[in-house]
């Protein structure tokens, strides 16, 4: 098991996927994401949203602002709908997936 240079324990279980950036070939760099999980229909791969408060002054009210992501994951990391994970940029895998879960957040 490699270090990925992030301040991150990896994961007990261990995996065979070539895009786990603990057990594969996969770097990591640029941005870390925290968000919850929406959706994880997809083949080894999920949907996060990540949720933002911005100050409107016209109305002196707060508006709620979300962006969702798509992101890798490895086989050694579990998660469910309505989990809250850390996610990290990488090179892009695949149109729209640019970014890997790397741990589950407690």
């Amino acid at each position: 098991m490699k270090s990925i240079g992030l301040d991150i324990k990896p994961p007990k279980n261990e995996c065979n996927d070539i895009n786990c950036p603990f057990h594969g070939n996969l770097n990591v760099r640029g941005q870390m994401i925290t968000g919850d999980v929406v959706s994880t229909k997809m083949n080894k791969s999920v949907v996060i949203k990540k949720e933002t408060k911005e100050f409107i002054k016209k109305y002196e009210r707060y508006a709620t602002k979300f962006s969702k992501y798509h992101a890798h994951l490895p086989d050694c990391i579990s998660v469910n709908v309505g989990d809250r994970v850390r996610i990290a940029e990488c090179r892009k895998l695949a149109k729209t997936i640019s970014f890997v879960v790397v741990e589950k957040v407690e």
